[in-house]
């Protein structure tokens, strides 16, 4: 990065932690630490809740994701905007009037503490993995950008997130997610009219859309059923609105930032907020990947997007990596020209001409495409990992390509992202810990001052927690596709403890705590043993739940 993209990098960091330690002012009671005594306005949970979710996994790996898979991966998204609706309908006013500091304390109240704490456990184990995860995404930005050593990335950042959300608390994390939220789209949206303009001048955006389109990356919608396909519309409105459901309903990450409210109104405002807007910005997200696709047709791209191991294939295999970087140089060469035909065959009237240029388009995208195959086959034929290549698309874009200063601030998009993610889930991780486990069956009688210390405590503890398991990310290939798949191991467990709690009332205390047992067995008996997608986790896990309980609730 050029000078003035570090100033704008850094200014932003500043402000950021900075703005944090400002509004967290005042936070002096266990009340106001966790809940900011429930005086957040609809708009401010609104945006903290959506940039809670669109961490810098989000930036970074689904715009790659596009790259790779098309745009499909938006059908991930189209059972969200029911969820919303129907949590602001149920579990809103459910919440609000328990007066609970956490969903899994309603757990209790409903059900007894077993099911309370079992549930609190499965929430600690899967955010506490996931946490880790959303560290080590920016932890990539600079070890891109610098050749910097991701550990060192992550304990920088680690430390400006404790710093703030340790003295703030919830207050301080929900207004710094409301400003992180407009830093990041402002950076999104620099990017891809920045990939637009970088286009030749002969390439339209139509031209561009027409290209992503037959390279098969505006692929939004695939109503194909296919149990084994990730995403499609059926696993996206019904496999997606049972995750939407487990973690906006479930997760206490979500669940806190809408108990905040001034009012069940408020709260339900935010929800419906997003289930307007969270489909749409996730398509602009993959849209700007797919231009970054077309883009990448007119500027040659690496065979790998991997840098570290790129330079180990260079000195390893010196001759092979030659041979297959000149075939991977025809290649590209053959789809640039194709791409430029197909242009200009589009604008004419000749369909068999249109035709033939759109055969030739795919047949060397596929040549493109089987050059970086063999890449990545080279790198493990010699001893190396499978390259993560998703994850490092999009900064190499921004990287090489975007004027000065641009630069820094889609960087400044990306560490806000991150920022405001890791506070959200070490404040909701440290909000369970103290109220779920250590108020309820370690010390029960303790002054208020007391257990605003231990939140404090147990704030910093899981934020050097996720600095030392942020170690595993590297492991992962697409950290968008990880982050999902690992919550969708846990969510229908949860999930279905809550509909019994809501709808069953029959159903009692041993059929929850069985039920979620034998749920989760289900899930994990389906990861095992079968290959259905991932998304179709939290629908069985639910119904497993749900049908356990109520049998065991009969006898």
């Amino acid at each position: 990065m050029r000078p003035l993209d570090w100033v704008v990098l850094a200014c932003s960091l500043v402000f950021i932690v900075g703005y944090g330690l400002w509004r967290g002012r005042g936070s002096n009671s266990v009340n106001k630490y966790l809940l900011a005594g429930k005086t957040m306005p609809w708009y401010a949970m609104a945006l903290s809740i959506m940039a809670t979710q669109a961490s810098a996994i989000t930036f970074i790996s689904t715009t790659g994701q596009s790259y790779v898979d098309g745009m499909r991966f938006v059908q991930f998204y189209f059972g969200l905007p029911v969820a919303m609706v129907i949590l602001a309908a149920t579990a809103v006013p459910i919440f609000h009037r328990a007066g609970v500091y956490t969903a899994y304390e309603y757990l209790e109240q409903r059900f007894d503490a077993r099911t309370r704490a079992l549930v609190s456990f499965i929430f600690l184990i899967q955010r506490g993995l996931a946490v880790g995860m959303a560290l080590y995404a920016p932890a990539i930005v600079l070890t891109v950008i610098l050749g910097w050593p991701d550990r060192l990335t992550t304990i920088v950042m680690g430390v400006l997130v404790i710093t703030y959300t340790v003295a703030g608390g919830i207050q301080a994390v929900t207004w710094t997610d409301f400003q992180q939220m407009f830093i990041m789209m402002t950076g999104l949206a620099v990017a891809l009219v920045t990939a637009i303009l970088l286009l030749p001048g002969n390439v339209s955006l139509i031209d561009a859309m027409y290209l992503a389109g037959a390279a098969g990356k505006l692929n939004a919608v695939t109503t194909t059923v296919d149990w084994h396909d990730r995403y499609n519309l059926w696993s996206g409105l019904i496999g997606g609105t049972f995750l939407a459901l487990a973690y906006f309903g479930c997760d206490q990450s979500q669940v806190q930032r809408y108990l905040t409210g001034k009012s069940i109104a408020q709260s339900r405002l935010s929800l419906l907020f997003n289930a307007a807007a969270k489909v749409p910005m996730q398509f602009f997200i993959l849209f700007t990947g797919a231009m970054v696709f077309v883009f990448f047709h007119f500027e040659k791209p690496p065979v790998l997007f991997q840098p570290v191991e790129l330079q180990r294939l260079e000195q390893v295999a010196p001759a092979e990596f030659t041979a297959l970087n000149t075939a991977y140089g025809a290649a590209y060469q053959g789809r640039r020209q194709a791409a430029t035909e197909l242009v200009q065959a589009r604008r004419t009237i000749d369909d068999v001409r249109i035709a033939q240029s759109v055969a030739r388009y795919k047949e060397s995208q596929k040549a493109v495409d089987g050059a970086r195959k063999q890449a990545s086959a080279l790198v493990e034929r010699t001893g190396g990992s499978a390259p993560n290549d998703t994850n490092y698309i999009f900064l190499t874009f921004v990287t090489r390509y975007m004027p000065a200063g641009l630069v820094g601030l889609v960087m400044a998009a990306i560490f806000a992202a991150a920022m405001s993610t890791i506070s959200a889930e070490i404040n909701s991780l440290a909000t369970v810990t103290v109220v779920d486990i250590y108020r309820r069956h370690i010390r029960k009688e303790a002054s208020d001052r007391h257990y605003l210390n231990v939140s404090r405590w147990a704030t910093a503890f899981w934020g050097v927690y996720a600095i030392v398991t942020a170690e595993y990310g590297r492991r992962l290939g697409s950290l968008i596709e990880a982050v999902n798949m690992l919550g969708s191991l846990f969510y229908g467990g949860m999930l279905g403890v809550f509909i019994l709690a809501f709808y069953f009332p029959r159903v009692k205390a041993r059929g929850a705590f069985y039920g979620v047992l034998a749920g989760e067995a289900a899930i994990f008996a389906a990861h095992t043993f079968t290959g259905i997608s991932f998304l179709w986790y939290n629908v069985i896990g639910c119904l497993v739940v749900v049908v356990t309980g109520v049998i065991l609730s009969r006898r």
